[in-house]
């Protein structure tokens, strides 16, 4: 199912992403990803504010992996109360109960997305910033050779991986 696109300068590189919720449950749908966030503040003891309550939808429903300043301009659209900080905030409690992924695309800041049950890397265009993602099918076959022939197995893996994409190719 395709997340509506925010407008972003990534593009509209993505699809809906199932966060993982604060209890262990696979998320499938912008309402499910609140639950889990509401979950979480719950457990800081916070209040679910209207603000936060638009940064949470925000999150849930963009197509893009939004920086802060990203979602700060986007939810000043939506509620002019909303502040920087708030955002900074916000973000940081969904990162902490793994509700977020912090993502690093060769930028000088973070971007962010909803946390999937599938692993997936990035594929960032150096020309246009247009981000593409791609599974983790790639990795396993690596893994595996990895595995076969060298007996070394992978715990983790941190890819970040840039070029030229197809487009600003042709």
């Amino acid at each position: 199912m395709e997340r509506p696109s925010s407008g972003t300068s990534q593009g509209d590189h993505g699809r809906h992403r199932a966060a993982e919720v604060a209890r262990g449950g696979a998320v499938t749908s912008l309402e499910t990803f609140r639950v889990g966030a509401l979950a979480a503040l719950r457990a800081e003891g916070c209040r679910l504010t209207q603000q936060r309550g638009v940064l949470i939808d925000l999150i849930g429903q963009s197509a893009d992996h939004l920086n802060a300043d990203d979602l700060y301009r986007l939810a000043r659209a939506r509620d002019g109360r909303i502040s920087l900080s708030t955002v900074y905030r916000t973000l940081s409690l969904l990162k902490r109960h793994k509700l977020i992924a912090e993502i690093h695309l060769s930028e000088d800041h973070h971007h962010y997305e909803p946390v999937t049950g599938d692993a997936h890397y990035h594929l960032v265009c150096r020309q246009c910033g247009g981000v593409e993602e791609f599974g983790a099918q790639v990795i396993e076959t690596l893994s595996d050779a990895l595995r076969r022939d060298y007996g070394f197995t992978i715990n983790n893996v941190e890819l970040d991986v840039t070029g030229t994409c197809r487009s600003c190719t042709d």
